[in-house]
């Protein structure tokens, strides 16, 4: 497997990457009509963490994390690692290590679909990390790649420098294009859920502010009491 590794990639202006980092991954789909999530395999290995940042891509051989060394190279400030395989891989690909090199440069995290490993150094040191799986097993540095070039993860295609938000939720990723639209949209989406809030707090139901009565009665659904209900189970 030859490959590329590609510099200098277009990124999405940092102020709209930081105004998406104040929106939780959830948020965010949903801003872009409930799409960008890379699925529900992918899964932190801290709690209560959010980033956001620039991705820097690897497609890598299965087993084989060459190109994760390779792409270090090509990762800066405010920089996400979106790591794939050519395969499916559940091998430990990255670990403290790597994790201490990228801290250097200003890296937010990393995103893999595959394996990581030394997750309570990764805690401890406070990297954050989502990954498709958690082990030990070793790899190798034997086969080409690329870094910098799309990747599709979940159905979805990142390409360098797409923004990447993660949380306790999974991922989404916002291709660079869009990121102040989905930043605008995405505060919208919390204005109005601020005031669903305030009216559920106030203790009315989302049966009536969201007009879902009529709904059910429109699909047939009735309401009958448990004793009729009871007679009628029994008839």
């Amino acid at each position: 497997m030859s490959g590329v590794i590609v510099t200098g990639p277009p990124k999405a202006d940092a102020r709209d990457i930081e105004a998406l980092a104040g929106y939780g991954v959830a948020t965010v789909s949903e801003a872009m009509g409930r799409t960008g999530l890379l699925g529900p395999g992918l899964r932190p290995v801290q709690q209560g963490v959010r980033i956001a940042g620039s991705a820097v891509t690897v497609l890598s051989w299965p087993g084989d994390n060459l190109m994760i060394h390779a792409a270090v190279e090509q990762c800066g400030e405010g920089d996400v690692l979106v790591v794939t395989t050519t395969s499916p891989s559940t091998d430990g690909m990255f670990g403290e290590l790597f994790a201490t090199a990228l801290s250097r440069r200003g890296v937010r995290g990393v995103v893999i679909n595959a394996g990581i490993r030394d997750t309570q150094e990764l805690r401890d040191m406070g990297f954050a990390a989502w990954a498709k799986a958690v082990s030990a097993q070793g790899t190798v540095k034997a086969t080409g790649g690329s870094v910098n070039v799309p990747v599709a993860i979940g159905d979805q295609m990142i390409r360098p420098g797409d923004v990447v938000i993660a949380d306790d939720d999974g991922v989404v990723v916002v291709p660079r294009e869009r990121a102040r639209e989905t930043a605008s949209a995405s505060e919208a989406r919390e204005a109005k859920e601020a005031k669903a809030r305030a009216a559920f707090l106030e203790g009315r139901l989302g049966l009536d502010r969201y007009g879902l009565r009529e709904k059910l009665e429109a699909l047939g659904v009735r309401y009958t009491s448990y004793e009729d209900h009871a007679g009628e189970a029994g008839a």
